[in-house]
């Protein structure tokens, strides 16, 4: 082992064992993990709990709409947003006020940037009110009022416990395999993306030429 100055003579033992060893490698330091399955059953009680305190409504809250993420690089994918936006709650004809005391989200900072996702939250709203049931506010005759649901329905009603309430649905990334036709066999890509830089580069100079012959032409 050749070293270039004066310097200290290598005395290096490489003697790592348990205890002397950096980072999560240590053994002294390691963390065990034996509480596993009994933090696995607290979530599940607490997840039971908060069901039972939540019942009869959904035990995932409120109702959110789907969303697009931001940036390119998301934005294909649906997520659900905070609350739906008030032109949303119009087109599906409920008043702002009443939707957030019957469990929907509202969100009144939000816009709405395409019919599309527009349509597909309306939709989700219209489906959540076709299934929707509402209780009385109190055991007696009187209590009863205007929308509520009839008390012969409201006996065994089950508890909604998805995550999401009315579940995203995701679109199949899986493409049927099928025999090539013999129009896609004729057609070059290359040519096609070829044709179209080539038309992109020249497109000034063309337009350039045109209006110089309709200037001379008039």
């Amino acid at each position: 082992m050749g070293h270039g100055g004066n310097n200290v003579v290598p005395n290096v033992h490489f003697r790592k064992v348990n205890g002397m060893q950096a980072g999560r490698k240590n053994r002294v330091m390691m963390r065990t993990w034996l509480d596993q399955a009994g933090r696995k059953k607290r979530r599940s009680n607490n997840r039971k709990a908060k069901a039972a305190k939540l019942f009869p409504r959904p035990a995932a809250g409120l109702l959110r709409p789907v969303v697009h993420p931001p940036t390119q690089r998301y934005n294909m994918k649906l997520r659900l947003g905070k609350g739906f936006t008030l032109d949303e709650l119009k087109e599906a004809k409920i008043p702002r006020k009443f939707a957030k005391t019957i469990g929907i989200a509202v969100d009144h900072r939000r816009r709405n940037r395409c019919s599309e996702s527009l349509q597909a939250n309306v939709e989700r709203l219209k489906l959540y009110m076709s299934k929707l049931l509402l209780f009385p506010k109190k055991s007696g005759t009187k209590s009863v009022k205007k929308g509520d649901t009839p008390r012969s329905e409201l006996k065994d009603v089950a508890q909604n416990t998805l995550k999401e309430i009315i579940p995203v649905a995701k679109a199949s990334t899986e493409i049927e395999a099928r025999a090539i036709t013999a129009d896609e066999k004729e057609k070059s890509a290359y040519k096609a993306l070829k044709k179209a830089r080539t038309n992109k580069h020249f497109l000034g100079a063309k337009m350039k030429k045109e209006k110089a012959a309709a200037a001379k032409d008039a």
